[in-house]
């Protein structure tokens, strides 16, 4: 099971320039058959609140590159993209495509970054959710969604194993992003991808440190500054067997979540 990641410096606003440079870094980095690709957060805009000038219907540019991408190199990839919300503000969504170019998991950011005035032009998702890839259990989050807890226990309730993060994250906030992954590894016992983009937009600097890191909270790979694909093999059986040794998670208690 190989779980990788790509960061890169995205070009604003421009969808044919970030699915070229995409499709450039994972051709260089030569995945094995059967992985799953993690690219950062609206990988083809930047995190733009134009969605008037984004947005795209399901089977749109970006979703349809995505597809392609996986039936070329026989993976799973998953994605960053804004679709359309029924009171026609965005969705920030993760799309996730299997390597037979269908869509596997739709998940939409449950919450908007309101400091950002994310929430002016985005709607919230309302549930998790949960995909099969490898025999084992994935369950997709965005950004912000870093910094609540609860919603990544109930992906763990619903059964995950690996837990995925895409973001634009300000190299300002760096030390947080780099703490909250480690902690949502550490607590809910599964594996964690942090993937994050580099470079600046028209307003900040982002500093990349995308992560994959393990049930105990060891970093497995770390993307560093600068663009490339990162990535480690994960053992699903060392994770299973350190849950039965350790089973904090069958002490989990309340019907809150």
């Amino acid at each position: 099971m190989h779980l990788a990641g790509v960061q890169l410096d995205l070009a604003w606003e421009d969808k044919a320039a970030n699915h070229a440079k995409v499709r450039d870094l994972v051709a260089a980095a030569k995945l094995p058959k059967g992985s799953l690709l993690v690219l950062p957060e609206m990988f083809a805009t930047g995190f733009s609140m134009n969605v008037a000038g984004i947005a795209e219907a399901p089977g749109g540019m970006t979703e349809a590159f995505l597809s392609a991408l996986a039936m070329e190199r026989g993976i799973h990839v998953c994605g960053g993209l804004v679709g359309r919300a029924a009171d026609g503000r965005g969705l920030n969504q993760s799309v996730t495509v299997g390597p037979d170019g269908s869509v596997v998991a739709r998940y939409a950011k449950i919450h908007p970054f309101s400091y950002a005035g994310e929430t002016d032009y985005y709607a919230p998702g309302t549930e998790t959710l949960t995909y099969a890839w490898s025999g084992a259990t994935v369950s997709p989050f965005v950004c912000y969604d870093l910094r609540f807890p609860e919603i990544f226990r109930n992906a763990a309730k619903k059964g995950a194993q690996i837990l995925t993060v895409i973001a634009n994250w300000p190299e300002a906030r760096e030390a947080h992003w780099l703490a909250l992954l480690k902690a949502r590894a550490i607590e809910n016992q599964a594996f964690v991808i942090g993937v994050n983009r580099c470079g600046k937009d028209p307003k900040l600097a982002y500093s990349g440190r995308g992560q994959v890191l393990d049930p105990r909270g060891n970093v497995l790979a770390d993307g560093g500054n600068r663009e490339g694909v990162f990535g480690a093999d994960l053992d699903l059986a060392a994770l299973l067997a350190y849950r039965k040794e350790f089973p904090a998670l069958q002490d989990m208690r309340g019907g809150w979540l």
